[in-house]
């Protein structure tokens, strides 16, 4: 049965890898913020594939922005059947020696608070949908600490404690898990991360190799697919992580 799946942050990377993988008989309601251009293009993918596009526009680093976000989606479905958090970036390198409260502020809400407040006000479209459940994007920062994006990393970590709790307080109704990548060949590290950072990352990965949007899009459709797994992160980092 055709599923009403919506990704934050859809325009590109892995959002717009999920899209894709997500996309054959389904309505995929693809979320944006600046990069119109992109998700236009993602909605086109989608249709060719099979699936059927809706772009909306938010800001979710703003106090409404996850509200006006529901607020479309209201306009658009009277049911969600899957939400992947997906939204989220390093908004500045810095150690914590040079750690500011903007930076920190600014960082937690792109990550963390958006997360939070689009799960909040999806729950009414999630409890009419079928076998509803929640993926948040997490990171392998959280797991193994960043001393350049130290803040980011907490952030990711407030997200996977987010996830555990919202599972349970959720239960058994909408089942809420989270993915967690490790370096990911993607627009995220165009501005964030310098080829010398970037080949260190993949010199520190296990198989040697940095992962692809699509491998971690494969790991949205095993949770979406699987019934009996919530509260759970699954590592998709090459082996950056172990446990």
């Amino acid at each position: 049965m055709a599923a009403r799946i919506l990704i934050t942050g859809a325009s590109t990377g892995i959002g717009a890898a999920t899209a894709r993988e997500m996309a054959p008989g389904n309505t995929v309601f693809l979320h944006y913020n600046t990069s119109e251009r992109e998700a236009g293009e993602v909605a086109v993918a989608v249709k060719e594939a099979g699936g059927t596009p809706h772009l909306l526009q938010a800001d979710l680093s703003e106090k409404r922005g996850a509200e006006l976000l529901a607020e479309q989606m209201n306009e658009l479905t009277d049911a969600l059947d899957l939400l992947v958090n997906n939204a989220g970036g390093i908004v500045k390198r810095e150690t914590l020696d040079e750690t500011e409260w903007d930076t920190m502020l600014e960082t937690f809400t792109l990550n963390a608070f958006s997360t939070f407040m689009v799960t909040r006000w999806m729950l009414p479209l999630l409890r009419a949908g079928r076998r509803p459940q929640v993926i948040n994007l997490t990171s392998v920062a959280m797991r193994t600490g960043s001393p350049t994006a130290i803040m980011y990393a907490s952030s990711k970590g407030a997200v996977d404690t987010f996830t555990r709790g919202a599972a349970k307080t959720l239960a058994p109704q909408i089942r809420v898990n989270a993915i967690a990548p490790g370096v990911i060949a993607t627009p995220f590290h165009d501005k964030a991360t310098s080829p010398e950072q970037f080949d260190q990352f993949k010199a520190a990965t296990p198989l040697q190799i940095v992962g692809r949007p699509e491998e971690v899009a494969q790991a949205v459709r095993f949770l979406h697919e699987s019934t009996f797994i919530t509260g759970a992160t699954i590592d998709v980092n090459g082996g950056m992580y172990m446990h």
